[in-house]
């Protein structure tokens, strides 16, 4: 039994990592902004979120698994050489939308104590840099996980926040899906919380964690915990902000960390609310920046072909910490030159969404191509899955052609 158990921990970690990547600073962010915005009125679609981010990866996990291969080298291997630079350029892009929102969360909790954006970013940027450049991809995925747990402070804040049981049961069935405020909102939650940069990652991970088709049903528990609790923490930031200042303020939209801060822990004090808020956010921002990074790396490598793993020395593996510490320089570099913290991270969970067709249409392809008879998508759940993945795309393009409309 206490083998088994063992056995269990030690496979765990790349399902957990990846979602508490996903609920990042930029997600973090735009579940408080619509909370302040529109109350509780967006609380049906982050509970809907919960399988659906769960379908997703778990395709992602059951291809790494079962060929051995990341996301980006399989694409090459089935739909040549211009697609997967196609879908690894949409990866890029999408890694360095997500790492100027994850270090302008830093900035913005650093700022909340009086530190310097330029201190806490370069600070962040140097502990990510060590971390990788010193470690085998254990090490690096246990401190992501140490990381990512400050995100559960989130929880306890919501709690604190005493959150009205009537008004959330309202708020779940008083959907204004006819208003484009709040559709675009709705995009974004979905951008928040399926990205492209967690397919490619989760698929690298568990090959690069040496894992096996063996492995695959504790990695399916390892994904289903994740997707529940990155869930529950944007649904605790959602019904904190909504049970404050959607509550004082309807309606008003956020414009800085500070009015988030200030917003979601009125009822433990201004000093303990603003600690455990920017420890909250500080997890969330370095966990994503590490998965980001790592994400961008691995998918270049295999559509390049340059070695592509933790496992590897720096001198051995030369070009994938150099992408590894580039994604992450530029990132804290454009966030210390100044920009919009809010209107930037909504922005970049939008985009997220546009890019959606491209990356589930991969994944979807992958999961009838790439696979043995056994594994492969089939049947009602092959047209479940891509019924799914048709309507999230959907609102992808929705969030690009609606302004135009």
């Amino acid at each position: 039994m206490r083998k088994n158990l063992m056995s269990y921990f030690a496979i765990f970690g790349p399902g957990i990592v990846v979602m508490l990547a996903d609920t990042d600073a930029g997600s973090v962010i735009t579940a408080a902004q619509s909370g302040a915005v529109w109350g509780y009125k967006l609380l049906l679609l982050q509970i809907v979120l919960i399988p659906i981010v769960y379908i997703v990866q778990e395709l992602a996990v059951r291809l790494g698994l079962v060929t051995g291969k990341g996301h980006g080298e399989l694409i090459r291997e089935y739909f040549g050489q211009k697609w997967a630079w196609l879908s690894v350029s949409t990866l890029i892009v999408a890694c360095l939308g997500a790492l100027i929102t994850e270090f302008a969360g830093v900035a913005g909790a650093g700022m909340l104590f009086g530190i310097p954006s330029w201190l806490s970013v370069g600070m962040a940027v140097l502990l990510l840099v060590i971390m990788a450049w010193t470690g085998s991809y254990r090490s690096v995925e246990r401190i992501a996980i140490m990381l990512g747990s400050f995100e559960l402070i989130f929880l306890f804040v919501a709690w604190q926040a005493h959150p009205d049981p009537a008004a959330m049961l309202k708020g779940l069935t008083d959907v204004p899906w006819r208003q484009p405020g709040y559709i675009y909102l709705a995009v974004a939650n979905i951008g928040a919380v399926i990205m492209p940069w967690m397919i490619f990652y989760h698929q690298s991970a568990v090959v690069d964690k040496g894992m096996s088709i063996k492995h695959l049903k504790i990695a399916r528990f390892d994904t289903a915990i994740g997707a529940v609790i990155t869930q529950l923490i944007m649904i605790a930031i959602l019904v904190a902000t909504a049970a404050t200042i959607g509550i004082t303020h309807p309606g008003k939209s956020l414009d800085t960390v500070q009015q988030i801060a200030d917003s979601i822990t009125p009822f433990l004090g201004k000093t303990t609310g603003t600690v455990l808020f920017s420890m909250g956010m500080v997890g969330a921002s370095l966990v994503a920046a590490v998965v980001v990074s790592l994400a961008a790396a691995w998918g270049l490598g295999e559509v390049s072909g340059y070695k592509h793993s933790l496992e590897h020395h720096p001198k051995k593996a030369p070009w994938f910490y150099l992408v590894y510490t580039a994604m992450l320089v530029i990132g804290g570099a454009t966030v210390v030159s100044g920009v919009n913290l809010i209107v930037l991270s909504v922005a970049v969970q939008v985009m997220n969404a546009a890019l959606l067709p491209i990356v589930l249409g991969f994944l979807y392809m992958l999961a009838i191509k790439a696979l043995p008879e056994e594994y492969r998508l089939q049947g009602g759940y092959r047209v479940f899955v891509g019924i799914i993945i048709v309507a999230t795309s959907s609102m992808g393009v929705y969030a690009v052609i609606s302004p135009f409309v």
